[in-house]
């Protein structure tokens, strides 16, 4: 099993980013996915959620009306959309699946993601 982020970097505040994460060994299209992120000295927090199908979405207060998560099931991808960041959006985000039934967790090595003030 592979998750594989993309699509981090350095960012003004204001600016745009769009990560992506790219699955395979796992059948995609019946994994729920997530992203996660972690700021320097906090812990793992859910920032947006998108259940297998993509029919539905959730998002930390922080980041909604912001972040747009989305997936592509046919080509086995996710994606998390990014705008208006915030220095606070500072962290490195992880791409996880999950079965939550079969108690499966997968997480991805993570993308840094910087926003300068």
């Amino acid at each position: 099993v592979q998750l594989v982020e993309s699509g981090g970097g350095l960012v003004q505040a204001g600016g745009s980013l769009r990560l992506s994460c790219a699955a395979s060994g796992i059948l995609f299209s019946i994994y729920d996915m997530a992203w996660y992120r972690q700021a320097p000295g906090k812990q793992r927090e859910l920032a947006a959620y998108i259940t297998s199908s993509g029919g539905s979405t959730r998002y930390a207060n922080s980041v909604k009306g912001r972040f747009t998560i989305s997936r592509d099931n046919a080509k086995r991808m996710m994606y998390l959309q990014m705008n208006s960041l915030e220095p606070e959006d500072t962290a490195v985000y992880y791409c996880n699946a999950k079965r939550t039934s079969d108690h499966i967790d997968y997480w991805g090595q993570g993308t840094q993601v910087t926003v300068s003030s």
